[in-house]
């Protein structure tokens, strides 16, 4: 990997596990659902330019119905349920629960039969879960069961958004599916916005729902486009390993949140599993 590489993979993992610490401070004082709306609101308003003078954004559209499906897996379902998770969980545990999406993803891919799951990965598949479930067994209190099966829809819908991409979207520029999704996303959540609007938003929501539009989805995405340009698809989604860390780490150094035993044993079986699950094995040796 190039010096430009790393730089990107470092500061894309960095960002990409900030988004849980900000809506855990946005949702003490502000509905879920204007976090999300805020969100897709000012992404789409700074990417929209982009998309538009590189004449992306009408490939995607041509598209609709699969934009329209990715929009709501990857989106508008998943950033309003972790929203709402959040107000009962710490941002570290959401982070680490999240990081399910690969073992999903093998799972997904597996039942339509694109890969098959044998020896290691299912040894990894084994391994992920019993790390899920070792952390939430620690950590989670029975009264918060309804926010860890929101994260649990919410890690589905993330494992079966790039399968969209990949079955129905492969040959749309990514800017437009990106934008576009952005776009429906904040027309989906605005007649709903109007109805929880917020009188007396505290200073550090405003400041995380605007870190979460700008850093978290315009950058982000900026960056992630140029990161596979330089080390391509497959390598960049080590990241999904990478960024439960940085979530886990920033909750317990800004929000004082408990590094606890569930954690400490929980993710790295959730991450090792997950490595184990989704590499795909290497030729043969021939002698």
């Amino acid at each position: 990997m190039t010096r430009r590489g790393w730089a990107l993979f470092v500061g894309l993992s960095i960002i990409w596990g900030m988004p849980y610490l900000m809506i855990r401070v946005a949702v003490a004082s502000v509905d879920p659902l204007i976090v999300a709306f805020g969100r897709t609101l000012i992404g789409a308003l700074i990417l929209l330019p982009v998309a538009w003078h590189k004449r992306h954004l009408a490939p995607a559209f041509r598209r609709w119905p699969a934009l329209v499906a990715f929009t709501l897996v990857e989106i508008t379902g998943p950033w309003l349920l972790i929203g709402h998770a959040e107000t009962r969980l710490n941002s570290s545990t959401t982070g680490l629960l999240i990081a399910m999406v690969p073992l999903m993803a093998a799972i997904i891919v597996a039942w339509l039969g694109h890969e098959r799951l044998h020896g290691r990965r299912l040894v990894g598949l084994a391994l992920g879960f019993a790390g899920v479930a070792t952390l939430v067994g620690l950590d989670v209190h029975v009264s918060d069961w309804f926010a860890v099966a929101a994260l649990m829809l919410s890690a589905l819908g993330y494992a079966v958004g790039p399968i969209i991409i990949n079955r129905k979207l492969a040959d749309v520029p990514p800017m437009g599916v990106i934008t576009g999704s952005l776009i429906l996303a904040t027309l989906l959540y605005a007649p709903f916005a109007v109805l929880v609007w917020p009188v007396n938003p505290t200073p550090g929501a405003l400041i995380s729902i605007a870190g979460l539009g700008v850093i978290c989805t315009a950058i982000a995405f900026l960056i992630f486009f140029a990161l596979i340009a330089d080390i391509g698809p497959a390598r960049a989604t080590v990241i999904a390993y990478v960024n439960p860390l940085v979530a886990m780490i920033l909750g317990v150094a800004f929000l004082h949140e408990p590094l606890t035993i569930g954690m400490a044993i929980g993710f790295p079986m959730v991450i090792a599993g997950s490595i184990l699950a989704t590499t795909r094995p290497g030729p043969p040796v021939r002698k």
